[in-house]
């Protein structure tokens, strides 16, 4: 019997700096679904990686085996050696591993408690290993009930009534910089969903100019002209850092977008005025070093950490019943899982009664006749009918024997009672 397993880290086990260099691009993921599944310990397997966690789901027959060939692969991939990111590396294998897909899509597990992003990105995940046929009974049954329970949980409680995202965090953190953000210049670099987010944020503060700096010119474009800002081009960065006070990045680059040799000269131009970086992709867009220049100040997405713990009491009665609804997942997948166990039995229980039946029939017709197609059609439906009912009890206390954890015993039972072999 298969076991559901997964390893992983995230921004509770693990550093910036370690997620940093293990995060991987669509291209990465799609490379390594391919190898995992085609690994002789691996049957099932799903990757996701996000700013925040690299976590692989995995169905196997040894669960430690395919674990092992999930850090191995890992390790190569990305030219790491396992001893320098396994202290960091979690690993849930049965009951364990469902409870935490669930926590994980109900955002309980996120750095930002209640935030929405992490269920698209789940989905993402999921349908991108569902294209390669990657994943199979275990692991489809066990998204579409994730899925389930994150809606339940969205639905149910005010989970996500209080929650913030990163980008929100980030326009926190900007505030209590400058105590208020009314009439800063600010520049974006990068356009995607969470600049987005970043930008709504800082118009219903009242932020001065914006300025989006992306790869695609014309994505800036489209994002700054919605807002009222202005794009320009990566390469104007250097220009346009002299005029801002706040820089929020969140490029998928996997090198550092702003250098200090880029922010270097700039200080000196800036006679004295502070500027701040607010750093929240990974792999970081900012050079740390930037740090050491004068006047100039790098928070990357760790340092959000102290925004978003204040807002931990204002959720966490609707996080205590946001976890009941996951136990209520968790307990009705086990029970689906621990059902899958009586299968054969149950078939090989039904099959000979059919087959008692059947002949019995056919030994009876075989002895009558002037029976039409109708008659004999009719006393066949009866056998079957008698087959269904013969089988009804004994299928219900194996399945009782199931829920009541008492599998083993209803199993050996039922296959005593029936002479049924393995």
């Amino acid at each position: 019997m298969r076991e559901i397993v997964l390893t992983g880290l995230n921004h509770k086990t693990a550093p910036v700096a370690i997620r940093e260099r293990l995060a991987m691009s669509r291209q990465e993921c799609m490379e390594a679904i391919d190898a995992l599944r085609e690994h002789p310990h691996v049957d099932e397997v799903l990757l996701f990686s996000t700013c925040n966690r690299v976590e692989v789901l995995m169905a196997a027959k040894d669960g430690e085996a395919a674990v092992a060939a999930a850090k191995d692969y890992i390790s190569d991939l990305k030219g790491l050696p396992v001893s320098e990111f396994e202290s960091c590396l979690y690993v849930h294998h049965r009951e364990e591993a469902v409870r935490h897909m669930f926590s994980v899509a109900a955002s309980l597990d996120s750095m930002v408690v209640g935030e929405p992003q992490i269920l698209g990105q789940v989905k993402d995940a999921y349908h991108l290993t569902a294209s390669k046929k990657a994943t199979g009974p275990l692991l489809n049954r066990l998204m579409h009930r994730t899925f389930h329970v994150a809606k339940r949980v969205r639905s149910e409680t005010g989970i996500g009534d209080s929650a913030v995202s990163i980008s929100y965090a980030a326009i926190e953190l900007a505030r209590k910089i400058f105590g208020s953000l009314e009439g800063r210049k600010i520049l974006l670099v990068g356009a995607g969903e969470m600049a987005e987010l970043a930008v709504e944020h800082l118009i219903q503060h009242q932020a001065g100019d914006i300025f989006v700096a992306n790869r695609t010119l014309d994505r800036g474009v489209e994002l700054a002209r919605r807002f009222n800002g202005s794009a320009i081009a990566l390469e104007e960065i250097p220009e346009t850092l002299t005029g801002v006070d706040i820089i929020i990045s969140s490029t998928g680059s996997p090198t550092c977008v702003i250098t200090r040799d880029m922010v270097k000269p700039v200080i000196k131009r800036r006679k004295g005025r502070s500027i701040f970086f607010i750093d929240i992709a990974v792999p970081r867009d900012i050079d740390p070093a930037i740090n050491r220049l004068p006047n100039a100040y790098v928070y990357d997405i760790d340092d959000l950490k102290e925004v978003i713990d204040g807002n931990i009491e204002t959720r966490r009665a609707e996080a205590i019943k946001a976890e009941r609804i996951v136990e209520e997942g968790v307990v009705a997948f086990s029970r689906w899982v621990e059902g899958l166990r009586t299968v054969p039995t149950i078939k090989a229980l039904r099959a000979k009664v059919e087959s008692i039946a059947e002949g019995e029939v056919e030994k009876t017709l075989s002895g009558l006749t002037g029976l039409s197609e109708e008659e004999k059609a009719a006393i066949r439906r009866m056998g079957q009918a008698i087959v269904t009912k013969v089988v009804h009890d004994p299928i219900r206390f194996i399945k009782d024997g199931c829920h009541n954890r008492d599998e083993s015993r209803a199993l050996s039972y039922a296959r005593s009672f029936f002479d049924i072999h393995d």
